[in-house]
């Protein structure tokens, strides 16, 4: 892919954007927050693509995937009012549907075309599907690490807004806010276990399970990029303070240390080998 169409398919998701706004602030407030996001996680994706040495073609493919990933979530939020998926629509396919209505991906070599579109479909699924490999794999683990790097990101800064004005917040709120959190929540992820969205029932635990989204981590730098950034702390400060919380903060803690700790062991190893 050239670099001419990366500066095309940017240039059409502005346009395409744009196209959302108009006289009702709620409405406004919450496609600002799509499209700063989707501009921040193709700032991520590159840095992952540069992290595992990508090469120069396959980073450009990266970014449109980047560029595309929430392509539907403009649609879904000024048809539903939501951006929960199980209250609305999956935003995955009705992007790809979008992707398709608009041709925009014509002219792309068939390809690549496909890999875009596969991670697309793919980014928000709970598992990826077994059968997937090579380049496909690849790129969907990609988008979903740097999706989930702004994404933490993202709520950080919600959730202090929130705090700060909760009457003045613009915002969609998805859960029910209060001191409550399900035991249950805090169990699985002492077990090491992902969060299903269908477990949560309190905004706690809402910020319990994006803590658990490290589990489902593909790549040490994205760790390494979220700890640098003190993502999960400040998550932390937003949950109730006792020692149910301070053990998952402990065992999260542990788990992103324990992954950098082994992708050091595994360079320094391969330096001894080569010296």
């Amino acid at each position: 892919m050239e670099q001419k169409w990366v500066k095309k398919f940017r240039a059409w998701f502005v346009d395409y954007v744009a196209g959302f706004y108009g006289d009702d602030e709620y409405l406004n407030a919450n496609v600002k927050l799509k499209e700063d996001h989707t501009q921040r996680t193709c700032e991520e994706i590159r840095y992952l693509a540069k992290e595992l040495d990508l090469s120069g073609n396959q980073t450009r493919i990266a970014e449109v995937i980047a560029l595309f990933h929430d392509i539907g979530r403009f649609e879904q939020f000024v048809r539903y009012r939501t951006y929960v998926d199980s209250r609305s629509v999956n935003h995955c396919l009705l992007g790809l549907e979008i992707l398709r209505q608009t041709k925009v991906l014509d002219g792309v070599a068939y390809p690549e075309r496909q890999l875009i579109e596969k991670a697309v479909e793919y980014h928000g699924s709970r598992e990826l599907p077994k059968d997937l490999d090579g380049e496909c794999l690849l790129f969907s683990k990609l988008i979903r690490d740097a999706d989930k790097i702004d994404v933490l990101y993202v709520v950080t800064d919600y959730y202090r807004q929130y705090a700060d004005n909760p009457q003045g917040f613009k915002l969609e709120i998805e859960l029910p806010d209060g001191p409550e959190y399900s035991t249950e929540v805090v169990k699985e992820l002492l077990r090491g276990q992902r969060i299903d969205y269908s477990e949560l029932r309190t905004l706690n635990d809402m910020k319990l399970c994006q803590l658990g989204w490290v589990y489902d981590v593909n790549f040490t730098p994205t760790l390494k990029r979220i700890k640098q950034r003190r993502l999960l702390e400040m998550l932390v400060d937003f949950l109730p303070k006792n020692k149910d919380i301070e053990r998952v903060k402990e065992k999260i803690f542990e788990y992103v240390d324990f992954r950098i700790s082994q992708e050091k062991k595994e360079h320094n190893g391969n330096l001894s080998h080569m010296i």
